[in-house]
This record gives structure tokens, C-alpha cells and sequence, in this order.
């Protein structure tokens, strides 16, 4: 397990999407873009630290990049991991605005 200085730097941007509504007003999940090398004990550290909430579980994605075709070939779109994090009862991330 690598050391990471700051928390912002596993922590790339939330996932904002249909899904990720959902488990916010059902089942208090949050979803985010994490960095691919970072694992779920970093990921659960770098949102306490960050957000101040108690984290209960955190879940992670890999997700493979979409091949694509271009004029001259083909490309591919990075790979990305994401990670759904379970919050503590009564805790809230604002990031969203108000929901739920």
C-alpha cells in the first residue's frame, strides 16, 4: 500500500448520474472516481478525512475503456475505477446539493 500525502489525491471527482442518485436517496451511497492504484482502506481514510462523515463499507469498480473507432483506427478510453461508499446513519455529503 502506497503512502498518499493528501486525501484529495485518491479522491478524483464524484460520479454524477442516474445510478448514483438512486443509491444516494435509497441506500446512502456515494459514488466517486478514484485513482486506479488506490485501494478500499485508502478510499474509506481519504473520505472521513475529507468530508468528515463515518464511512460503514466501501465498494469497488473496474471498469474497462471503451474501444473506439476513429478515421485513421482505433483508440481506447482510459481505464477507470470507481468505489461506492456506504455512510454512517444520519451522515450527509453536500457535494450534490440537496437530496434525499
Amino acid at each position: 500500500m502506497e503512502k498518499i500525502a493528501d486525501p484529495r489525491d485518491i479522491i478524483i471527482k464524484p460520479i454524477v448520474s442516474e445510478k448514483s442518485y438512486g443509491l444516494i436517496d435509497e441506500n446512502n451511497k456515494y459514488t466517486f472516481l478514484v485513482r486506479k492504484t488506490a485501494n478500499k482502506t485508502q478510499v474509506k481514510i481519504a473520505v472521513e478525512q475529507i468530508f468528515g462523515v463515518k464511512v460503514t463499507s466501501v465498494n469497488t469498480i473496474n471498469r474497462q475503456g471503451k474501444r473506439k473507432r476513429t478515421r485513421t483506427g482505433f483508440g481506447k478510453r482510459p481505464d477507470t475505477k470507481r468505489a461506492i461508499v456506504s455512510l454512517g446513519e444520519g451522515d450527509r455529503i453536500d457535494i450534490f446539493g440537496q437530496i434525499g
